[in-house]
């Protein structure tokens, strides 16, 4: 059986040779290429999106109901036809025909038609050459979503979507295809939301997950085949790009896709980004931008998740399943099924990668 395995992958690295981009390298070849990765396996898993035999299931955001964890709610974006809203169970709460919304982002504590509430934002290309923001409200006593209206966000075609918390506005950064990155001031205390473009920033290539550390300030945007990125967030600062990390094809293998952040402390924590080429995840210290580990979402008594776009994390309670926090991640093969998101345990992955606790 080892001879036999040895012999395909032989070949399978021989034909990697033959190929005109990494993309075209199989995959087994790029998980054999790339830095080993630790496993984990899922705890549970949403039900599929509504859209099947498609890439369709694309980015989560978390809301967490500190008074109630086990009550707090999950947004995925079917990026062919909406947004649902599922519990912990996975089951689907609600779903709303919001057409083709691709990334999504949410923030607890925002004036909306002058009472606080949750505020979600999701990147919409409805309109191909017109990019706009699909503002939201999501009720955590129904757990329904109801649209708000939309806000123009600039020429092109809308990818990534995160949003920022700053003492003076709330912000989203929307990532256009091409790279570019709009920063928007967002105002949802009237009757319909207004968006001002504040500060643009560019990568020099298709671009599409990002997040931001509300505590520090820090915009961090994945540029899928070139690397993962790092931007002065705030609205006076620079528009210069610092890099993180290469695609190289080891640590990150391309295409980058989702990021997320794992905050500890004042400053410090990690910041995750998905690393598609090769089903992995890989963390980076936020104090110093250096490498972690990587981790795998294998399979268990729930699938595993394969070729992820966006993922979320979230830190703090969330029930029993989750007592340290959840990391959801967009699964592009759920067996036979419609795609979904599968839901770990933060704790699994720290133990995993031998993180302080």
């Amino acid at each position: 059986m080892m001879k036999r395995f040895a012999f395909h992958l032989a070949s399978l690295l021989a034909l990697a040779g033959c190929a005109t981009s990494e993309k075209e390298v199989p995959v087994e070849v790029r998980i054999a290429n790339a830095t080993p990765a630790v496993h984990v396996t899922a705890r549970g898993e949403t039900t599929p999106v509504g859209t099947p035999n498609a890439d369709a299931a694309d980015d989560p955001a978390i809301w967490r109901n500190a008074a109630n964890p086990a009550a707090s709610l999950i947004v995925g974006t079917d990026k062919k036809a909406g947004l649902y809203v599922y519990g912990l169970d996975g089951k689907t709460r609600d779903f709303l025909d919001a057409g083709r919304v691709n990334n999504v982002d949410l923030r607890d504590g925002v004036a909306i038609s002058g009472h606080n509430g949750i505020l979600v934002v999701a990147s919409d290309r409805n309109d191909v050459a017109n990019a706009k923001l699909a503002l939201f409200r999501l009720d955590p006593g129904t757990a329904k979503i109801s649209a708000l209206g939309k806000v123009d966000a600039g020429k092109g075609e809308a990818y990534g979507i995160c949003m920022y918390r700053a003492a003076e506005a709330t912000y989203a950064f929307i990532v256009l295809k091409d790279g570019t990155v709009h920063q928007v001031a967002l105002d949802v205390s009237g009757a319909a939301p207004t968006g001002k473009i504040v500060r643009t920033m560019k990568l020099g290539t298709q671009s599409e997950g990002c997040a931001v550390d509300d505590r520090t300030g820090i915009l961090y945007v994945a540029e899928e085949d070139v690397g993962l990125w790092r931007f002065d967030a705030r609205a006076t600062g620079s528009t210069i790009a610092t890099k993180i990390a290469a695609a190289d094809g080891k640590n990150l293998v391309m295409d980058a896709e989702g990021v997320a952040i794992a905050p500890i402390g004042e400053t410090d924590g990690y910041v995750l980004v998905s690393s598609q080429g090769d089903n992995a995840y890989v963390a980076y210290r936020l104090s110093d931008d250096s490498y972690v580990g990587r981790f795998r979402v294998v399979d268990g008594k729930i699938g595993g998740s394969e070729e992820t776009d966006g993922i979320e994390l979230v830190l703090g309670d969330f029930g029993p399943a989750y007592p340290g926090g959840l990391f959801i991640a967009q699964d592009g093969h759920n067996a036979t099924a419609a795609q979904n998101f599968k839901l770990a345990a933060w704790d699994d992955i720290v133990k995993a990668l031998g993180l302080p606790q």
